[in-house]
């Protein structure tokens, strides 16, 4: 029998974004641009790619720009084409009418309960979910990470989370797999670990905020206690499902910024700039001269 395909995803955007602040006092950080589309487009483009049909945005108070950004802009389009503007850079913040919903997180109690807010759309289908302050970028003009994972999917079924490989020194900032048996990409999952001590971690393997999950897993957030930090976390809960459905990890064929963090943001940025055609070679005289 197929495995259900992967048609909604999950964005968890209630988070305050105090890292910013003042930036992010009246705009939503994930509105924030990586040169210009927010972080949320370059999200909502890569689910989009993996066949993804319907945005799920759990949102908080305050975050309804978010919404704004995917509705039509009557006033500008109207303005824009009056004066011959070319509306085609709008296309991708249009969305098909039913595709964007969004539900409330009203409490701030971690990533888990974030997931769970969205059970009832959810329902009982596979679902993805993405943290839209990780960018991440394929390889030169490659594929997508969330496409590479629903590649995998439609082979191993179950669970999946997405990883990269980072240096021995770095794994105690985050969760890591403890990897079972690997193939190509992908490798078979024996449990989670997050943020183990240097020297204890059971592989250099990092989970990045890309998921394909079963929806069994709200049942597993509903019983589920308080974890680390007095919050509900996804984590647990994934730790939870190992044993009783598939598991396993893709390794992320290209880049992951943390834009969640200043100084990822800024990478970014830079890193984005450099690739683009139309300002790559003058971003690179330009960081030459700033360094000369």
């Amino acid at each position: 029998m197929p495995n259900k395909p992967i048609k909604k995803a999950v964005f968890p955007v209630a988070g305050l974004g105090t890292r910013f602040l003042p930036a992010t006092k009246a705009i939503p950080k994930e509105l924030l641009p990586i040169v210009d589309r927010p972080l949320i487009q370059y999200a909502v483009d890569e689910a989009r790619e993996a066949g993804i049909e319907q945005m799920i945005f759990v949102t908080g108070r305050g975050k309804s720009a978010i919404v704004e950004h995917f509705d039509v802009a009557y006033e500008l389009e109207a303005t824009m084409g009056e004066r011959d503007k070319d509306l085609s850079v709008l296309d991708p913040t249009r969305a098909t009418p039913g595709d964007i919903i969004t539900v409330r997180q009203q409490v701030p109690r971690g990533l888990g309960h974030a997931i769970w807010c969205a059970r009832a759309i959810v329902g009982d289908e596979p679902f993805a979910i993405f943290l839209p302050d990780e960018l991440m970028i394929g390889n030169r003009g490659g594929t997508g990470c969330m496409k590479q994972m629903v590649e995998a999917y439609e082979t191993v079924g179950g669970n999946l989370i997405s990883v990269l490989e980072v240096p021995e020194d770095e794994v105690s900032s985050y969760g890591v797999i403890d990897p079972g048996a690997a193939s190509g990409a992908l490798t078979e999952v024996r449990g989670l670990v997050e943020k183990p001590p240097r020297g204890e971690a059971p592989s250099n393997k990092i989970i990045s905020g890309r998921y394909i999950l079963q929806p069994e897993v709200m049942r597993t957030l509903e019983t589920q206690g308080e974890g680390a930090g007095g919050e509900i976390q996804l984590t647990d809960a994934m730790a939870r499902m190992i044993g009783t459905q598939p598991f396993h990890a893709v390794t992320f064929d290209g880049s992951r910024y943390d834009c969640g963090s200043k100084l990822g943001f800024v990478e970014a940025t830079l890193a984005l700039a450099l690739e683009r055609e139309d300002m790559g070679a003058e971003v690179r005289a330009m960081a030459q001269r700033l360094l000369g």
